[in-house]
């Protein structure tokens, strides 16, 4: 009988994986639990307590920006180097390392997460005594106390963020194995005796007994996963540290988790884990891992926000508790019972670099984090206009036939989507040539109407020395080795498959150049890219991914840097297609996998979801938790990515799609076609408007990603961002605000005809945006939603741009002229902005943009220049001014253009309140005020 050939073999377990795959749920065996995890079990079995480190003081050493000191863990003897450093905008940091390790310990480099070496902030000296130090920064106070350790964080006196008070620090610090020796050779210690004068050794004997009390430890040198084993060559090398909020009973943040936005305790589960993994069919509410990694937690109440960044590579687990601070910390009031959250923080391997951003405000804690990681820049216009994808268009005819079906329904959209059947054998930057034999010719076909299209381009690469991509990262030597050193050999959907080392900057230049017109064949300009299965996603490694000790870099191994490998592959790709553009061109580029700084490279979307109404409804918290710690363009497949969803939930789904940042409706290669011309026509219409809703409010969109992109900032928010003394908003995820203008609450529920919506600030008023009916704010009202409406309201106090004649792409509606929806507050004013540039270069770089600031008080609506560093023509103009809110019909509307004034055409709708001013006509790059007479 003949022997089945490895290239059968390989097709066999991968279409096995796919029958897995499209046939049942996450199975959770293959993936850790803490007690699988050595160092996780080590740091989870610590107690609360008085902590084993104290200051050494004659090591202090107080500088203008920093304090220097060492730790001695009074158990082991081993010393620890402590750096504390001020940062602008009221931002700390504090490094914690071996102070003479055997090996060096990895730390991220500046550049892939951290934007730059944070600039310094002068630090003041306020007191030091035998017990602390205490020392200013801008408004707030650092305690540094010795004996215990620990360090506390005053804001306005009021203690917010305490270090170390569980005394759960903990810092494996490198060591050789020791060998077993034979028990003749063994010198046995009397009993009781005390080291001799002199003795070298003395000091080092308590080391060496806690070290032999280590090694008895399981897990320490070796690790053994289902049938894979961790070689552990460097030995334990794990880190952790307790951080204590107190006076907040909420926190949030630590993506990616299909879970509730306000984050729960841990007593009764797994910790909180981050680490970057292929969880298809998710399990919603737990603390599992999946796609992404950001860690950084934030932390508010009515008073204060504040956050903290754990900046470590290596996979992280979180435990959170929560308990009344009065009887646990001394520190704090005895008068009352003060919610207090403690945290726990411990990660495989690294150095302790944790970031403490004291606010006060959300707005100020976004603002710390962006300028430590960066923002999201301005995306292209088509990125954030209607998306439609599935595994897989089968050919160029099938793309063509999508394409026209959407012109002949009249549903609008920006970019069609190739999976991975596109390639010629799932081998990247190539086309399958039966089925996309004329790729450039499909591309110019779909950009003629001011479309793109995009690509997967997956960073496994088929081991094959006729593929020239990966026999060029052969020649090269720009691959990941397993711990022989040695190519390492994975599976994936090629089959046997290699990984470039994104971790090299040398391989990230080499990976930029493969997207040159002139080496990835058949692509043009209007062609972008999806980063899928970048976790790395290996099908036969351990928890299908990377072998934990697998080589990168210098030498790291892949426990070190596993969480930036994904990040990293989404940069190279972005800066490949801005290479490819001669820096000219804004890139498109989505990503499955991310950690703390891919907001600057891209979208993220949030995986392998499943077409049910339960994962519709944990979107919405998801993509909260992603905003809120800069990962902004963001959003989730639409309709599911598994299963074959009815109508109605599909119809609710592209609705609440619609006021996501990233709309994308995707699905998986066994489910039914499901393009939106394919409902049921009453479904089609419904979802045909709210795609076409989704356009009109393109111009605001715009403006709110570009807000966030120079100021930092979720671009969906909850709703406490906005209005931070709410105490009824803390915990609400299942409505949002766009921007701080608009506020949207999906239908979740299957058969929900209306929901209760609250409408935050008690002095603030919001209007319906189909109805125009008001409502007044600080109270929860029940609002009818039949299957046709999705509940959105314009925020009182608001100009909102739209841009209504809508057309079958964004592209199409670059000069289109622009509605100002004005709603007016209770004292009749309103205020609002709009930002235009060219749509797709990086022109607004350069001070080619525009910035305007629309104006409504005292009956007179101003359009005037928000900032003066920008220069931009556009043939952009006001075509209509609808203000709702006016009380009673004016006299008269005239318009005032520099020195020429004119009477305008009005209507006015006094059951609505509303004043529609016709045809202004003004640019809307030109000085205007408008009164209303």
């Amino acid at each position: 009988m003949e022997t089945p050939s490895l290239w059968v073999m390989q097709q066999i377990l991968v279409t096995l994986i796919l029958l897995i795959q499209s046939s049942v749920a996450v199975n959770r065996d293959n993936f850790k639990t803490c007690q699988q995890s050595g160092f996780c079990k080590r740091h989870r079995a610590m107690t609360p307590g008085q902590s084993a480190y104290e200051v050494i003081t004659e090591t202090v050493n107080v500088q203008s920006t920093s304090v220097n000191l060492q730790l001695l863990n009074t158990v082991t003897n081993v010393k620890l180097t402590l750096e504390l450093s001020g940062l602008e905008r009221s931002t700390a940091r504090i490094k914690i390392n071996e102070v003479e390790p055997i090996k060096q310990r990895y730390e991220i480099p500046i550049g892939d997460v951290l934007v730059e070496e944070p600039k310094r902030q002068g630090l003041k000296k306020l007191e030091q005594t035998s017990q602390s130090l205490t020392l200013g920064i801008e408004k707030n106070k650092i305690v540094i106390s010795f004996k215990p350790f620990r360090i506390d964080f005053y804001t306005e006196d009021e203690p917010v963020v305490s270090i170390n008070a569980q005394g759960l620090l903990k810092f494996e610090h490198y060591r050789h194995k020791q060998e077993a020796q034979p028990e003749e050779n063994v010198e046995e210690a009397k009993e009781g005796e005390e080291p001799k004068e002199g003795d070298e050794n003395a000091e080092e004997k308590p080391a060496e007994e806690e070290q032999k009390k280590d090694e008895e430890e399981p897990d320490l040198w070796e690790e053994t996963f289902k049938s894979f084993t961790d070689s552990k060559p460097h030995g334990p090398s794990s880190v952790g540290l307790d951080v204590s909020f107190p006076g907040f009973e909420n926190v949030y943040g630590i993506p990616e988790h299909a879970d509730d936005f306000a984050l729960k305790t841990t007593k009764d589960t797994d910790p909180y884990r981050l680490f970057n993994l292929d969880v298809f069919e998710y399990e919603l509410y737990n603390p599992m891992a999946l796609y992404g990694a950001v860690p950084v937690m934030m932390a508010h109440n009515e008073k204060n926000t504040v956050g903290i960044f754990w900046h470590n590579a290596a996979e992280t687990w979180i435990d959170i508790k929560s308990n009344v601070a009065d009887k646990v910390a001394d520190f704090f009031k005895q008068d009352s019972d003060i919610p207090q959250t403690d945290t726990h923080w411990f990660s495989e391997s690294g150095v302790i670099d944790l970031f403490v951003m004291l606010g006060p405000k959300p707005k100020d804690v976004f603002k710390q984090y962006a300028v430590l990681t960066g923002t999201t820049p301005v995306p292209p216009l088509f990125s954030i206009a209607y998306h439609q994808c599935r595994w897989n268009y089968n050919d160029q005819d099938d793309v063509r036939n999508v394409d026209a079906n959407m012109d002949k329904f009249d549903i609008p959209f920006d970019v069609i989507w190739l999976d991975i059947e596109h390639t010629d054998g799932k081998r990247y930057f190539t086309w399958d040539g039966n089925k996309f034999s004329h790729s450039v010719d499909m591309i110019n076909n779909v950009a003629s109407k001011g479309r793109k299209m995009v690509t997967i381009v997956d960073p496994h690469l088929k081991k094959d020395d006729n593929y020239k991509v990966y026999a060029d990262a052969k020649s090269k030597d720009l691959l990941v080795k397993n711990k022989d050193g040695n190519e390492y050999d994975g599976w994936c959907w090629p089959g046997s498959s290699a990984w470039p080392d994104f971790t090299d900057p040398e391989v990230r230049k080499w990976w930029e150049s493969k997207f040159l017109l002139s080496e990835y064949e058949g692509s043009t300009n209007d062609l972008h890219t999806w980063n899928d299965m970048n976790e790395p996603s290996v099908f036969n490694g351990p928890e299908i991914s990377f072998h934990r000790d697998a080589k990168h870099h210098h030498g790291w191994e892949n426990r070190d840097v596993h969480n930036i490998y994904g990040h990293l592959v989404q940069q190279a790709t972005a800066d490949g297609l801005i290479l490819r553009s001669d820096h000219k061109e804004r890139p498109f580029v989505l990503t499955r996998s991310f950690f703390a700084g891919s907001q600057r490279n891209g979208a993220v979307w949030t995986g392998d979801n499943i077409g049910e109404w339960s994962h519709l409804k944990v979107s919405n918290p998801m993509l909260l938790s992603l905003n809120l710690v800069g990962i902004t363009f963001a959003g989730a497949d639409v309709g599911g990515f598994f299963k074959n969803p009815d109508p109605e939930l599909l119809t609710r789904w592209w609705q609440a799609g619609a006021f996501q940042p990233f709309f994308r409706s995707h699905a998986h290669i066994d489910t039914k076609r499901r393009e939106p011309y394919l409902l049921p026509d009453n479904n089609m219409k419904i979802v045909r408007n709210a795609i076409r809703a989704r356009y009109t409010f393109l111009p605001y969109w715009y403006t709110v990603f570009y807000n966030t992109y120079k100021n930092g900032g979720p671009v969906m928010q909850p709703l406490w961002a906005e209005y931070p003394e709410d105490k009824s908003t803390f915990k609400m995820d299942d409505q949002f605000l766009i921007g701080p203008s608009l506020l949207v609450k999906p239908i979740t529920e299957q058969g929900g005809t209306g929901t209760n919506v609250y409408f935050p600030g008690a002095n603030d008023v919001w209007y319906d945006i189909l109805t125009a009916e008001k409502y007044l704010g600080g109270k929860s009202i029940y609002v009818n939603a039949p299957l046709e409406k999705i509940p959105v309201f314009q925020r009182g106090g608001s100009v909102i741009p739209r841009k209504m004649r809508v057309r079958r792409s964004s592209g199409l509606m670059h000069d289109d002229p622009i509605t100002l929806f004005i709603c007016l507050d209770r004292q009749g004013k309103a205020s609002g902005d709009m930002y235009a540039d060219d749509y797709h270069t990086f022109q607004y770089q350069k001070g080619k943009y525009l910035h305007r600031q629309f104006t409504f008080s005292n009956n007179k609506l101003t359009n005037s220049n928000a900032d003066k560093n920008g220069v931009f023509e556009t043939k952009e103009w006001i075509e209509r001014i609808l203000i709702l809110g006016v009380l009673k019909k004016p006299n008269g509307v005239a318009i005032k253009i520099g020195n020429q004034q004119q009477q305008l055409a009005f209507g006015y709708d006094p059951n609505t309140s509303l004043l529609a001013i016709k045809k202004p006509g003004t640019k809307l790059q030109e000085d205007f005020v408008i009164t209303l007479l």
